[in-house]
Protein backbone atom coordinates (compact mmCIF):
# COMPACT_ATOMS: atom_id res chain seq x y z
CA UNK A 1 0.00 0.00 0.00
CA UNK A 2 1.24 3.52 -0.96
CA UNK A 3 0.16 6.46 0.83
CA UNK A 4 0.49 10.24 0.49
CA UNK A 5 -0.17 11.97 3.74
CA UNK A 6 -1.04 15.80 3.99
CA UNK A 7 -0.29 17.90 6.93
CA UNK A 8 1.29 20.64 7.44
CA UNK A 9 1.78 23.50 10.33
CA UNK A 10 1.04 22.96 13.98
CA UNK A 11 1.77 19.39 16.01
CA UNK A 12 -2.14 19.09 16.05
CA UNK A 13 -2.13 18.41 12.22
CA UNK A 14 1.09 16.54 11.94
CA UNK A 15 1.14 14.63 14.85
CA UNK A 16 -1.86 12.61 13.78
CA UNK A 17 -0.36 11.76 10.56
CA UNK A 18 2.95 10.59 12.14
CA UNK A 19 0.71 7.87 14.09
CA UNK A 20 -1.35 6.82 11.19
CA UNK A 21 1.70 6.33 9.09
CA UNK A 22 2.78 4.23 12.09
CA UNK A 23 0.45 2.19 12.25
CA UNK A 24 0.48 1.38 8.74
CA UNK A 25 3.90 0.58 8.94
CA UNK A 26 3.35 -1.54 11.69
CA UNK A 27 1.05 -3.41 9.80
CA UNK A 28 2.56 -3.55 6.98
CA UNK A 29 6.12 -3.23 6.63
CA UNK A 30 5.93 -3.05 2.72
CA UNK A 31 3.98 -0.19 2.40
CA UNK A 32 5.13 3.18 1.53
CA UNK A 33 4.08 6.53 3.15
CA UNK A 34 4.99 10.37 2.08
CA UNK A 35 3.83 13.34 3.22
CA UNK A 36 3.53 16.37 1.44
CA UNK A 37 3.80 19.51 3.64
CA UNK A 38 5.24 22.96 2.91
CA UNK A 39 8.88 24.38 3.75
CA UNK A 40 7.56 26.44 6.52
CA UNK A 41 5.90 24.57 9.01
CA UNK A 42 7.01 22.00 12.17
CA UNK A 43 6.82 19.36 9.33
CA UNK A 44 10.11 19.87 8.35
CA UNK A 45 10.92 18.74 11.87
CA UNK A 46 8.67 16.38 12.89
CA UNK A 47 7.99 14.55 9.82
CA UNK A 48 11.99 13.83 8.78
CA UNK A 49 12.31 13.09 12.81
CA UNK A 50 9.66 10.28 12.52
CA UNK A 51 11.68 8.62 10.04
CA UNK A 52 9.36 9.27 6.91
CA UNK A 53 10.23 11.55 3.47
CA UNK A 54 8.73 15.11 3.34
CA UNK A 55 8.01 16.52 -0.11
CA UNK A 56 7.18 20.77 0.28
CA UNK A 57 4.71 22.83 -2.18
CA UNK A 58 3.91 26.43 -2.02
CA UNK A 59 0.43 26.51 -0.43
CA UNK A 60 -0.64 29.18 2.05
CA UNK A 61 -3.70 29.44 4.30
CA UNK A 62 -6.23 31.95 2.44
CA UNK A 63 -7.25 35.20 4.34
CA UNK A 64 -10.17 37.32 4.01
CA UNK A 65 -8.72 40.73 3.43
CA UNK A 66 -7.74 42.02 0.18
CA UNK A 67 -3.75 42.89 -0.47
CA UNK A 68 -0.99 41.95 -2.69
CA UNK A 69 0.34 39.43 -0.50
CA UNK A 70 -2.47 37.76 -0.24
CA UNK A 71 -3.69 37.51 -4.28
CA UNK A 72 -0.19 36.67 -4.33
CA UNK A 73 -0.50 33.43 -1.86
CA UNK A 74 -3.74 32.49 -3.65
CA UNK A 75 -2.45 32.01 -6.59
CA UNK A 76 1.05 30.06 -5.59
CA UNK A 77 -1.15 27.83 -3.60
CA UNK A 78 -3.68 27.15 -6.68
CA UNK A 79 -0.15 26.85 -8.63
CA UNK A 80 1.07 24.31 -6.00
CA UNK A 81 -1.29 21.64 -7.90
CA UNK A 82 1.13 21.22 -10.77
CA UNK A 83 4.00 20.19 -8.14
CA UNK A 84 1.01 18.14 -6.29
CA UNK A 85 0.51 16.38 -9.63
CA UNK A 86 4.70 15.85 -10.33
CA UNK A 87 4.47 14.20 -6.95
CA UNK A 88 1.43 11.79 -7.67
CA UNK A 89 3.66 10.99 -11.02
CA UNK A 90 6.47 9.62 -8.99
CA UNK A 91 4.69 8.34 -5.60
CA UNK A 92 1.81 6.83 -7.79
CA UNK A 93 -0.39 6.50 -4.57
CA UNK A 94 -3.07 4.13 -3.43
CA UNK A 95 -4.60 6.33 -0.97
CA UNK A 96 -4.17 10.11 -0.16
CA UNK A 97 -5.02 10.65 3.21
CA UNK A 98 -5.22 14.61 4.69
CA UNK A 99 -4.76 15.46 8.77
CA UNK A 100 -6.67 19.14 7.84
CA UNK A 101 -4.81 22.39 7.49
CA UNK A 102 -4.11 24.21 3.98
CA UNK A 103 -1.67 22.22 2.53
CA UNK A 104 -5.61 19.42 1.89
CA UNK A 105 -6.45 22.06 -0.41
CA UNK A 106 -4.32 21.46 -3.91
CA UNK A 107 -3.29 17.81 -2.92
CA UNK A 108 -6.88 17.05 -2.53
CA UNK A 109 -8.20 18.52 -5.44
CA UNK A 110 -5.20 16.43 -7.73
CA UNK A 111 -6.53 13.46 -6.09
CA UNK A 112 -10.38 13.80 -6.62
CA UNK A 113 -9.57 14.79 -10.08
CA UNK A 114 -7.47 11.37 -10.85
CA UNK A 115 -9.94 9.52 -8.86
CA UNK A 116 -7.52 8.29 -6.20
CA UNK A 117 -9.42 7.41 -2.73
CA UNK A 118 -9.61 9.89 -0.52
CA UNK A 119 -9.91 10.16 3.57
CA UNK A 120 -9.75 13.13 6.06
CA UNK A 121 -9.09 12.66 9.46
CA UNK A 122 -10.70 15.36 11.63
CA UNK A 123 -9.48 15.87 14.78
CA UNK A 124 -10.92 19.24 16.06
CA UNK A 125 -15.15 18.92 16.63
CA UNK A 126 -15.37 22.04 14.27
CA UNK A 127 -14.13 20.54 10.90
CA UNK A 128 -11.47 23.31 9.49
CA UNK A 129 -11.85 24.59 5.65
CA UNK A 130 -10.54 21.96 3.73
CA UNK A 131 -12.44 19.42 5.21
CA UNK A 132 -16.08 21.07 4.82
CA UNK A 133 -15.00 22.22 0.84
CA UNK A 134 -14.57 18.70 0.26
CA UNK A 135 -16.74 17.02 2.54
CA UNK A 136 -19.16 15.87 0.36
CA UNK A 137 -16.35 14.63 -2.45
CA UNK A 138 -13.76 12.46 -0.24
CA UNK A 139 -14.74 8.99 0.35
CA UNK A 140 -14.32 9.15 4.03
CA UNK A 141 -14.03 11.38 7.13
CA UNK A 142 -12.68 10.30 10.13
CA UNK A 143 -13.28 12.17 13.47
CA UNK A 144 -11.87 12.89 16.41
CA UNK A 145 -15.82 13.63 18.49
CA UNK A 146 -18.97 12.57 17.70
CA UNK A 147 -20.08 16.45 17.62
CA UNK A 148 -18.22 17.02 14.65
CA UNK A 149 -21.08 14.52 12.43
CA UNK A 150 -23.94 17.47 12.63
CA UNK A 151 -21.73 19.89 11.23
CA UNK A 152 -20.43 17.35 8.07
CA UNK A 153 -23.71 16.62 6.52
CA UNK A 154 -24.30 15.16 3.08
CA UNK A 155 -20.85 13.15 3.26
CA UNK A 156 -20.67 9.58 1.91
CA UNK A 157 -19.14 8.38 4.91
CA UNK A 158 -18.30 9.44 8.50
CA UNK A 159 -16.56 7.46 10.93
CA UNK A 160 -15.80 8.57 14.50
CA UNK A 161 -12.29 7.32 15.50
CA UNK A 162 -11.05 9.34 17.75
CA UNK A 163 -7.39 11.06 17.49
CA UNK A 164 -4.23 9.56 17.82
CA UNK A 165 -1.79 10.65 20.55
CA UNK A 166 1.07 9.50 21.60
CA UNK A 167 -0.13 9.68 26.11
CA UNK A 168 -1.54 7.13 27.60
CA UNK A 169 -3.13 6.60 31.08
CA UNK A 170 -0.35 5.02 33.28
CA UNK A 171 -0.06 3.32 36.32
CA UNK A 172 2.37 5.61 38.47
CA UNK A 173 3.17 4.36 41.69
CA UNK A 174 3.61 6.61 45.10
CA UNK A 175 7.79 5.99 45.13
CA UNK A 176 7.69 7.06 41.46
CA UNK A 177 5.40 10.12 41.83
CA UNK A 178 7.08 10.78 44.53
CA UNK A 179 10.59 10.97 42.51
CA UNK A 180 9.05 12.60 39.15
CA UNK A 181 8.39 15.47 41.93
CA UNK A 182 11.92 15.82 43.27
CA UNK A 183 13.47 15.55 40.30
CA UNK A 184 11.36 18.68 39.10
CA UNK A 185 11.92 20.46 42.44
CA UNK A 186 8.61 19.97 43.84
CA UNK A 187 6.98 18.62 47.01
CA UNK A 188 4.42 15.73 46.97
CA UNK A 189 2.26 16.71 50.02
CA UNK A 190 0.13 18.89 48.13
CA UNK A 191 -1.94 18.90 44.43
CA UNK A 192 -0.66 19.54 41.35
CA UNK A 193 -2.16 21.92 38.57
CA UNK A 194 -0.58 21.56 35.19
CA UNK A 195 -0.33 24.47 33.44
CA UNK A 196 0.87 24.38 29.39
CA UNK A 197 0.33 26.29 26.37
CA UNK A 198 1.55 24.50 23.57
CA UNK A 199 5.13 24.24 22.39
CA UNK A 200 5.50 28.08 21.93
CA UNK A 201 3.07 29.02 24.72
CA UNK A 202 0.28 31.10 25.45
CA UNK A 203 0.72 34.25 26.03
CA UNK A 204 -2.61 34.81 27.73
CA UNK A 205 -2.09 32.23 30.22
CA UNK A 206 1.47 32.91 31.12
CA UNK A 207 0.42 36.57 31.94
CA UNK A 208 -2.51 34.90 34.12
CA UNK A 209 -0.62 32.69 35.76
CA UNK A 210 2.08 35.12 36.44
CA UNK A 211 -0.62 37.40 37.70
CA UNK A 212 -1.78 34.69 40.03
CA UNK A 213 1.62 33.53 41.44
CA UNK A 214 2.33 37.00 42.03
CA UNK A 215 -0.66 37.45 44.33
CA UNK A 216 0.42 34.39 45.90
CA UNK A 217 -3.28 32.87 45.70
CA UNK A 218 -1.35 29.18 44.79
CA UNK A 219 -0.65 28.20 48.55
CA UNK A 220 -3.05 25.25 48.86
CA UNK A 221 -1.47 23.64 45.51
CA UNK A 222 1.50 23.51 43.27
CA UNK A 223 1.94 24.51 40.02
CA UNK A 224 4.23 23.04 37.14
CA UNK A 225 3.97 25.58 34.22
CA UNK A 226 5.71 25.25 31.08
CA UNK A 227 5.72 28.68 29.93
CA UNK A 228 6.60 27.12 26.04
CA UNK A 229 10.01 28.08 24.77
CA UNK A 230 9.91 31.04 23.26
CA UNK A 231 8.39 32.77 25.87
CA UNK A 232 10.42 31.89 29.32
CA UNK A 233 12.65 34.60 28.88
CA UNK A 234 9.36 36.73 29.40
CA UNK A 235 8.26 35.28 31.81
CA UNK A 236 11.64 35.17 33.87
CA UNK A 237 12.01 38.86 33.08
CA UNK A 238 8.45 39.91 34.67
CA UNK A 239 9.48 38.03 38.25
CA UNK A 240 13.19 39.82 37.92
CA UNK A 241 11.64 43.42 37.69
CA UNK A 242 10.08 42.92 40.46
CA UNK A 243 13.23 40.89 42.13
CA UNK A 244 11.74 37.53 42.15
CA UNK A 245 13.80 34.93 41.32
CA UNK A 246 11.54 32.25 39.92
CA UNK A 247 13.76 29.81 41.49
CA UNK A 248 12.53 31.09 44.88
CA UNK A 249 8.57 30.97 44.36
CA UNK A 250 6.82 28.95 46.05
CA UNK A 251 5.08 26.18 45.15
CA UNK A 252 5.70 26.84 41.67
CA UNK A 253 8.04 25.19 39.01
CA UNK A 254 8.64 27.08 36.03
CA UNK A 255 10.21 25.24 32.84
CA UNK A 256 10.16 26.09 29.07
CA UNK A 257 8.78 22.65 27.73
CA UNK A 258 8.09 19.64 29.38
CA UNK A 259 9.85 16.45 27.94
CA UNK A 260 7.61 13.84 30.29
CA UNK A 261 4.57 15.27 29.66
CA UNK A 262 2.97 11.73 29.82
CA UNK A 263 4.08 10.94 33.14
CA UNK A 264 2.82 14.80 34.47
CA UNK A 265 0.15 14.32 32.89
CA UNK A 266 -0.75 11.34 34.91
CA UNK A 267 0.63 12.22 38.05
CA UNK A 268 -1.13 15.84 38.14
CA UNK A 269 -4.51 16.82 40.00
CA UNK A 270 -5.83 19.54 37.56
CA UNK A 271 -4.79 20.98 34.25
CA UNK A 272 -5.02 24.76 32.78
CA UNK A 273 -4.19 24.43 29.38
CA UNK A 274 -5.59 25.99 26.00
CA UNK A 275 -8.00 23.15 23.91
CA UNK A 276 -6.69 21.69 20.90
CA UNK A 277 -8.18 18.63 19.53
CA UNK A 278 -5.53 16.51 20.55
CA UNK A 279 -4.57 18.09 24.24
CA UNK A 280 -8.72 17.09 24.80
CA UNK A 281 -8.03 13.55 23.74
CA UNK A 282 -5.35 13.39 25.98
CA UNK A 283 -6.83 14.52 28.98
CA UNK A 284 -9.71 12.32 28.33
CA UNK A 285 -7.10 9.53 28.33
CA UNK A 286 -5.77 10.16 31.89
CA UNK A 287 -9.07 10.89 32.95
CA UNK A 288 -8.21 14.48 34.74
CA UNK A 289 -10.38 17.53 35.52
CA UNK A 290 -9.50 21.24 33.10
CA UNK A 291 -9.64 24.86 33.06
CA UNK A 292 -9.75 25.71 29.18
CA UNK A 293 -8.74 28.87 28.02
CA UNK A 294 -8.98 28.43 24.14
CA UNK A 295 -7.44 30.24 21.88
CA UNK A 296 -9.44 32.31 19.64
CA UNK A 297 -9.98 32.39 15.92
CA UNK A 298 -10.99 35.03 13.34
CA UNK A 299 -12.76 31.97 11.49
CA UNK A 300 -14.24 29.66 14.18
CA UNK A 301 -13.79 29.15 17.58
CA UNK A 302 -12.62 25.63 17.01
CA UNK A 303 -10.71 25.63 20.96
CA UNK A 304 -14.08 26.67 21.74
CA UNK A 305 -16.28 23.80 20.53
CA UNK A 306 -13.71 21.23 21.32
CA UNK A 307 -13.35 22.57 25.10
CA UNK A 308 -17.58 22.34 25.19
CA UNK A 309 -17.55 18.50 24.02
CA UNK A 310 -16.01 18.15 27.88
CA UNK A 311 -17.80 21.55 29.75
CA UNK A 312 -21.20 20.31 28.54
CA UNK A 313 -20.25 16.91 30.05
CA UNK A 314 -19.67 18.43 33.53
CA UNK A 315 -15.40 17.53 33.35
CA UNK A 316 -14.24 20.67 32.46
CA UNK A 317 -14.55 24.74 32.60
CA UNK A 318 -13.90 27.41 30.18
CA UNK A 319 -12.45 30.84 30.90
CA UNK A 320 -12.28 33.35 27.67
CA UNK A 321 -8.90 34.88 26.39
CA UNK A 322 -10.16 38.08 26.17
CA UNK A 323 -11.43 37.91 30.29
CA UNK A 324 -8.83 35.37 31.78
CA UNK A 325 -6.91 37.07 34.26
CA UNK A 326 -5.12 36.26 37.52
CA UNK A 327 -7.93 37.01 39.98
CA UNK A 328 -10.07 34.81 37.24
CA UNK A 329 -7.65 31.88 37.23
CA UNK A 330 -7.47 31.62 41.06
CA UNK A 331 -11.44 31.46 41.44
CA UNK A 332 -11.62 28.58 39.24
CA UNK A 333 -8.77 26.52 40.54
CA UNK A 334 -9.65 27.04 43.80
CA UNK A 335 -13.20 25.98 43.14
CA UNK A 336 -12.39 22.85 41.80
CA UNK A 337 -9.01 21.79 43.58
CA UNK A 338 -10.50 22.65 47.59
CA UNK A 339 -13.61 20.19 46.74
CA UNK A 340 -11.76 16.26 46.54
CA UNK A 341 -15.39 14.63 45.31
CA UNK A 342 -15.83 17.29 42.80
CA UNK A 343 -12.06 16.61 41.54
CA UNK A 344 -12.16 13.11 41.46
CA UNK A 345 -15.94 13.18 39.87
CA UNK A 346 -14.91 15.49 36.85
CA UNK A 347 -12.15 13.39 36.44
CA UNK A 348 -14.16 9.93 36.07
CA UNK A 349 -16.59 12.27 33.70
CA UNK A 350 -13.53 13.05 31.36
CA UNK A 351 -12.61 9.31 30.90
CA UNK A 352 -15.60 8.45 29.21
CA UNK A 353 -15.25 9.67 26.08
CA UNK A 354 -11.60 8.51 25.99
CA UNK A 355 -11.30 7.01 22.69
CA UNK A 356 -10.04 3.13 22.25
CA UNK A 357 -7.98 1.44 19.30
CA UNK A 358 -7.97 5.29 17.13
CA UNK A 359 -4.88 3.95 15.23
CA UNK A 360 -6.38 0.55 14.87
CA UNK A 361 -9.63 2.01 14.04
CA UNK A 362 -7.95 4.36 11.40
CA UNK A 363 -6.15 1.39 9.27
CA UNK A 364 -9.04 -0.80 9.24
CA UNK A 365 -11.10 2.26 7.41
CA UNK A 366 -8.05 3.05 5.00
CA UNK A 367 -7.22 -0.55 4.22
CA UNK A 368 -10.81 -1.33 3.43
CA UNK A 369 -11.31 1.53 1.04
CA UNK A 370 -7.65 0.81 -1.10
CA UNK A 371 -9.19 -2.85 -1.13
CA UNK A 372 -12.18 -2.04 -2.48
Amino acid sequence: MRVIISAAGTGGHINPGIAIANKIKEKDSSSEVLFIGTNRGLENDLVPRAGYKLKTIEAFGLKKELSIKNFKHIYQTISSRKDVAKIFDEFKPDLVLGTGGYICGPVFSVALKRKIPTVFHESNAYPGRAVKLYSKRVDKILVGFEETKSKLEGCKKIVVTGTPTKIRKMDISVQRKKEILEEIGIRNNLPIVLVFGGSQGAQKINEAVIELVKLKKNEKYQIIWATGTKQFDIVKESFEKESISINSLKNVKILPYIYNMEELMNISDLFVCRSGAMTITEISIVGKPSIFIPLPSMSANRQEDNALVLKKLGAAKIILNNVVDGKKLSEEIDEIIENSSELEEMGKIASTIAPTDVEEKIYNEIVELVNN
